[in-house]
C-alpha cells in the first residue's frame, strides 16, 4: 500500500537516491521497481537487542539527507534521528514526535479512506514544505508493480514443471491467512470452488501461500475431487509475485495476495469477512469483492466468538459466478 506514495516520492524528487528500508521476505515486492535505487535490510529477532544499533551506524555511513517514515513505530523515528538524519518526516504517533524534525498529524479521515492515501499524505506534505504545493494527493494513486520478461519466463517454465498446461486456464487460490483465523473462508468452500472450476473450464489450479498457511492448503487440497498444484510454502515472495503476474484469476481471503495480483494488473476477487474493504482492499479496478456483512461486521477480531456467519454467508456458486464475470468483462473469459 505504499507503493503509490513511494512513485510520487520519485516524481517529487526526481534526482534523488531513493532508499527503501524493509525487511528481508519483501525484496520480491520491490525486484524490479522502477522508483527506487536501493534496497537496505533491517531485521531483527525478538531477542536481538543490537538489532537497531546496528541498523543506526549503516545510516550514518549512508549520511541519508531525508527520511520519511510511512512506518508509525517509535523504532523507526528512533532509528533516523539516532542516525542525525536532518530531515524526517512522519506521523507523530507512538509518542515519538520529539524525534521528527517535522511531525504530522494524524489525518481526521484515517479510518474512512483507504490506507493508500494515508502513505501519501506524508509525501503529499513534503511536496507542500519543499515546493509549497500538494499535487501528490489531487493524482490517481498508482499501484502498478513490474515483473521482467526474465522473471515471467521463470515462472513459466516452474509452472509446467508442477504440471501447469502450457496454454491452459490458470486459477490461483489462498485460502489462508497468517494473522487472522477469522479472515478465512472455509476450507470445503474453497475446494468445492476450485472442483467447479477443474470440472467446467478445465483449469489447472494452484494453492499459494506461506509455510505457516500450507495447513490450510493441504486441507483444501483433501476436500476436493481433482488434484490441486500445492506451491503453499514453496515459494518464495519473488517467485510468487511472478506467477501471481501468470494468472488468470486470483480468489483470495483478504491477505496480502489480493493487493499484489491487482498491482500487477490480473483479475482478482476478494472474499471479505471480518476486515473493513473501505480501507484495505485492493486498490485496482481489476480487483473486486464478494463480501455479505452482518450486524457484528467489520468486528477486525481474529477469531470469531460465534459462527463465522460474515463467511459462511458467502458460497462456491456466487464466488464462481463473480469471478467468470469479472474475466468476461476482461475479455478473458474461460470456455464452459
Amino acid at each position: 500500500m505504499t507503493v503509490p506514495a513511494l512513485r510520487e516520492l520519485r516524481r517529487v524528487l526526481p534526482d534523488a537516491e531513493i532508499t527503501l528500508a524493509t525487511r528481508s521476505w519483501t525484496l520480491g515486492l520491490f525486484e524490479d521497481a522502477d522508483f527506487l535505487d536501493d534496497v537496505l535490510i533491517y531485521d531483527r529477532g525478538p531477542r536481538d537487542l543490537g538489532a537497531a544499533a546496528r541498523q543506526t551506524r549503516e545510516w550514518r555511513r549512508r549520511r541519508f539527507d531525508l527520511a520519511i517514515l510511512f512506518q508509525n513505530a517509535f523504532e523507526a523515528a528512533l532509528i533516523a534521528a539516532t542516525a542525525r538524519v536532518p530531515v524526517r518526516v512522519g506521523y507523530a504517533t507512538d509518542r515519538r514526535g520529539p524525534l521528527l524534525t517535522h511531525a504530522l498529524s494524524l489525518p481526521s479521515w484515517r479510518d474512512q479512506r483507504h490506507e493508500v492515501f494515508y502513505y501519501l499524505n506524508i509525501v503529499s506534505e513534503l511536496e507542500r514544505l519543499l515546493n509549497h504545493v500538494r499535487v501528490a494527493e489531487t493524482l490517481e494513486p498508482r499501484l502498478n508493480l513490474d515483473v521482467s520478461d526474465k522473471r515471467k519466463a521463470s515462472a513459466r517454465h516452474f509452472l509446467r514443471s508442477q504440471g501447469v498446461a502450457e496454454e491452459g486456464f490458470l486459477v490461483a487460490l489462498c485460502p489462508g491467512s497468517t494473522n487472522s483465523r477469522a479472515k478465512r473462508w472455509p476450507a470445503e468452500r474453497y475446494a468445492a470452488l476450485a472442483d467447479r472450476f477443474v470440472s467446467e473450464n478445465g483449469a489447472d489450479v494452484i494453492l499459494l501461500g506461506s509455510r505457516d498457511e500450507l495447513g490450510v492448503s493441504r486441507e483444501v487440497e483433501a476436500r476436493m475431487r481433482h488434484r490441486p498444484i500445492v506451491l503453499t510454502g514453496r515459494t518464495d515472495l519473488a517467485q510468487s509475485v511472478a506467477i501471481l503476474s501468470l494468472t488468470d484469476v486470483l480468489i483470495t481471503n483478504d491477505t496480502g495476495p489480493a493487493h499484489i495480483a491487482a498491482a500487477l494488473n490480473r483479475p482478482t476477487l476478494v472474499i471479505f469477512g471480518p476486515t473493513d474493504p473501505r480501507t484495505t482492499r485492493p486498490f485496482s479496478h481489476v480487483a473486486e469483492i464478494v463480501r455479505h456483512p452482518p450486524e457484528c461486521a467489520p468486528c477486525m477480531l481474529r477469531d470469531c466468538p460465534i459462527d463465522h456467519r460474515c463467511m459462511t454467508a458467502i458460497t462456491p456458486d456466487e464466488v464462481f459466478l463473480r469471478a467468470s464475470a469479472i474475466l468476461k468483462r476482461r475479455g478473458e473469459g474461460v470456455s464452459g
